[in-house]
This record gives structure tokens, C-alpha cells and sequence, in this order.
């Protein structure tokens, strides 16, 4: 492919499924295989991982996205370095401050998350040089902790959609993973980006779902639902998103996830956050935005196992 592409697969399907399309995704060029990381709502994001790494040669692994609250971060640079280790030295870690998906089923209050996110990185980071790391955080704690098997440059993604973690994915990040960006600010987050990026390379991963029937524009509606509740106020507001169906998503995302939430998305959100039109038309669009803003790697986001097969495949030609 002309351009890396990554793909992000949800487990929501047997793992023997997710380990398939993994393969498949390696075979058609996928630079990169994440793994969403949402809790209850999907399979367990690490024994997918080693799955995957294990029945794979090439494709880098990572979890798209972990977060600190679920895990401790001391617990995740242990099962990143141990993946490291099964795919000789293939793995990544995205890291965001985690959302109502994958934290309110398991009743977890998300308390002040860039300083958490930061302090993650921060024991990530010294965890896999093979430091000895004490820190006092917000969320957590590390005393005189250390790792002898970890790797010092293993990447590591930050991801969000606020100001304040798109500055900190540019001060601490290998790279930032801006998933379902609203178009018209997509713009805006990359220049963020560039201006303060204190890596070189400094990787910006963009990722949105293709939407080409019918069908896959009602999985967007579904797929935006979650992630419309946990998105900036200027977005909300930029939309006309009232507190009123703020309110009616977030409880309709508790009794019955992202699917019974998706009657509540007007029809007219999702061009504004996904690519849509034809195969040619979706794809000139899509070339357009990754060549606009000088994104350095597209990310096709995979929430329905079942039917990814075709989208893998037909995404692997737009880049050819």
C-alpha cells in the first residue's frame, strides 16, 4: 500500500474469528493490528493479543486503546513487554483516559484523567527502559518497581478528542491516535499535533469507519453513540448536540449498548465524522483528508467481526 494502514479489530466475536481477520489483514499489507480494549463489551484485550501474535508473522500488536483505570499501569507494561516478547519484538501501546463504555459497566469514576494519562506514560516509559520507577499518582502507585524484560523503544500512542490530551499525546507520545474526529476539526488536532510534537517521527493515526450501504451507515450511527457522549463540549455544541440526548445516548448505552443507543444519532452526525459515498467516492475523500493534513497512517476501525472480511479487503484496494 502507498500509505500505512492499520485496522482495529473489536472482539466482540469469538477470538479464533478476530485472530482470522488479523491474518487476513497481514496477508492484504495492515502495517498495524490494534485491538480495542472495552471491558466487559468485547473479548479480553491481551489474550487476543497473544493470540493474534502467535498465529502472525509481521503486523505490529497493540491495544487501540487501554487505559489506567481498568488496569494498573505497572499490570499493563508487564502484559505489553510480555507481547512483546511472544511477537519478537512486534508490539505498541495506545493509552487514553478510557470511556463510558468500558468504564461504567464496571462502576469506575474517571478521575482527573490527562494527569493520569501522563503519569502513565511516565511509569510505561521508564518500566520497559528497565528503570526503576517510584511515583505517587492519582490513580496509582509504583515503589521501586521494575521490569527485566521489557524494550526502551517500545511506540506508545496517546489518544482523545480534548485539547489538553491531544497536548499531551505531542509532549509524551511516540504518536497520537485520533479516532472519529469530527471533519471539520480534524484540521485543527493535526496542526496541535505537529506544532508541539517532541518525538521525531512523531506517527498521527487517523481513524474513521468507510461507510458504503446502508447497513454500515447504521453501524456508524452505533459506533458514534458511545463515542459521541464522550466527546469535547465545542464538538457537542458544533453539532447541536443537547443535554437532553446526551442524557437519552448515555441510558440508552447502559440497557442495551451501542446498538439500542443508535436510534438516538441523527442520521445527519454521520457524514460529519465518518467517510461515506461509493468505493471511488469514499476513497478520493479519504485520500484527500490523509494528504491535506499530512496523516502518516490510516486506521480502519472493524466493530462488527462478521462482516469485516469485505471491508478489510475492500479498504486494502483504496490504497494501492
Amino acid at each position: 500500500m502507498s500509505l500505512p494502514v492499520s485496522v482495529n479489530l473489536m472482539p466482540t466475536a469469538k477470538i479464533k474469528k478476530i485472530v482470522e481477520l488479523a491474518q487476513l489483514s497481514e496477508k492484504l499489507g495492515y502495517v498495524r493490528c490494534w485491538v480495542y480494549d472495552e471491558g466487559l463489551h468485547t473479548r479480553d484485550v491481551f489474550v487476543t493479543l497473544t493470540s493474534i501474535a502467535i498465529e502472525t508473522k509481521k503486523i505490529l500488536v497493540g491495544p487501540g486503546i487501554t487505559n489506567p483505570y481498568v488496569r494498573h499501569p505497572g499490570i499493563t507494561a508487564s502484559a505489553i513487554a510480555s507481547l512483546d516478547e511472544v511477537s519478537k519484538g512486534r508490539s505498541f501501546v495506545g493509552i487514553g483516559a478510557g470511556g463510558g463504555l468500558t468504564l461504567n459497566p464496571l462502576g469506575i469514576e474517571r478521575l482527573k484523567p490527562a494527569t493520569t494519562v501522563s503519569e502513565t506514560v511516565v511509569a510505561l516509559r521508564g518500566l520497559f527502559s528497565g528503570e526503576r520507577v517510584s511515583l505517587e499518582g492519582c490513580e496509582f502507585s509504583l515503589k521501586s518497581a521494575s521490569l527485566n524484560y521489557g524494550r526502551g523503544s517500545i511506540e506508545i500512542f496517546l489518544a482523545g478528542r480534548g485539547e489538553r490530551m491531544t497536548q499531551l499525546g505531542a509532549e509524551l507520545g511516540d504518536g497520537f491516535y485520533l479516532s472519529y474526529i469530527h471533519k471539520d476539526f480534524l484540521p485543527r488536532h493535526v496542526k496541535a499535533l505537529r506544532k508541539s510534537a517532541k518525538r521525531d517521527p512523531f506517527k498521527i493515526v487517523y481513524s474513521t469507519m468507510i461507510v458504503s450501504s446502508q447497513k454500515e451507515f447504521e453501524e456508524a450511527r452505533a459506533a458514534l453513540s458511545f463515542r459521541l457522549v464522550d466527546s469535547p463540549q465545542e464538538v457537542k455544541e458544533h453539532i447541536g448536540m443537547t443535554e437532553e440526548l446526551n442524557s437519552q445516548i448515555k441510558t440508552a448505552l447502559s440497557e442495551g449498548g451501542p446498538q439500542n443507543a443508535a436510534k438516538y444519532v441523527p442520521s445527519e452526525w454521520v457524514e460529519q465524522f465518518v467517510i461515506t459515498g461509493s468505493s471511488s467516492e469514499a476513497s478520493e475523500e479519504l485520500r484527500n483528508l490523509i494528504s491535506g493534513n499530512g496523516i502518516d497512517e490510516f486506521q480502519l476501525p472493524i466493530g462488527n467481526p462478521e462482516e469485516a472480511e469485505k471491508v478489510i479487503s475492500r479498504t486494502s484496494k483504496m490504497f494501492d
